[in-house]
Formats: C-alpha cells, structure tokens, sequence
C-alpha cells in the first residue's frame, strides 16, 4: 500500500494486491479505487458474481482497456480441475473472463474487476520501497473483493500493530489539516 509520502494523484493512498512478483517484474492492481462504471454495461454475464458495489474497479495506469480478474474462494471450495482459476495466495484467484461465470460462483464469495493494472519492471518496486514509497503489508482474503464503504487504505492500516496503525488517521487532505 502507498505510504503517507507517496503522494503522486494516480497512487495516493492506493492498496495495491500484488499478483505476481517475479524476475521479470511485479504486477498488481489497486484494489480501492472503484470506476463509475457498472460490470453489467461491460462484462453483464460477470455482473452477478461481482461483488458490491459492482462497479469496474480502476486496477492501475496501465492497459487501462484490458481487464483482470480477481476473487475470493469461499472457505473449503477447491479449485483443482477447474479451467480458468489461478490461485494467487491462500484463498485469493485469479480468474480467467473467459471462464464460465455459472461454474465460478458457486466457488466464489465475490469477485472484484479491474480496469487496468499497475506494472513495475524487473527491480523498480524494490527501488521504490527502497524510498519508502510502498509500505509491505499482508492481505485478508476478503480486501480484494470488500464491499464496505470505508477506507480501505487507513482500514488496512488499522489492523497493524503500533505504531503503524496510528497512520490510519493520516489526513486525507494535509494541506487542509
């Protein structure tokens, strides 16, 4: 998730899910950033497995016109020999849109899309957490696909121990405070 510092308007107060974390570079999606646009205007045969509020999440800067995927299995589904689920961690996956939405809800508490990504090259997030841009935080399963309406970024903060959780109650506005 973004720290405090990071104030750039595109990843201010942004908790990113990160996908994949490899030798060729990292990929996540900011997953508290919903769109004003409704899943069932673009992907209708997914807008009922989606989560509330069921709008397209916007996932990052990048490819901002190609959508990714994620859910939350429910406790104790099993994905094995099921096309177009990729677990992610615990009970977090990736889903292929392609896939049979009728065959993914039953395995699912919700799932979240998300237009566009964010995308480092290979040793580009290290650097930036090395400026203390990007605080490393576990995820719950459910923070993926959250419905409540709080904030997600100082809600994630809370949960951590002193003293990080006393940023939760950073401004929004600082300039303002």
């Amino acid at each position: 998730m973004s720290s405090t510092e990071l104030v750039e308007p595109t990843f201010r107060r942004t908790v990113i899910y990160i996908i994949e974390h490899n030798d060729a570079g990292s990929l996540g999606v900011v997953i508290n950033r919903p769109s004003d646009t409704a899943v069932h205007d673009v992907l209708p045969q997914w807008a009922e497995v989606a989560a509330a509020p069921r709008t397209l999440f916007v996932g990052g800067p990048v490819k901002r016109d190609a959508a990714l995927c994620l859910g939350t299995l429910r406790v104790g589904a099993s994905i094995e020999g099921v096309a177009g689920l990729r677990r992610i961690d615990g009970r977090v996956v990736l889903i292929d849109l392609d896939s049979d939405p009728t065959r993914i809800a039953p395995l699912v508490e919700g799932v979240r899309i998300f237009a566009g990504y964010a995308g480092w090259t290979f040793g580009q997030l290290e650097g930036e957490l090395e400026q203390d841009d990007w605080i490393v935080l576990s995820a719950l399963p459910s923070d993926p696909i959250t419905s409540r309406r709080t904030d997600l970024w100082a809600e994630v903060l809370r949960r951590q121990p002193l003293p990080l959780s006393l940023l939760a109650t950073h401004p929004i506005e600082l300039e303002r405070n």
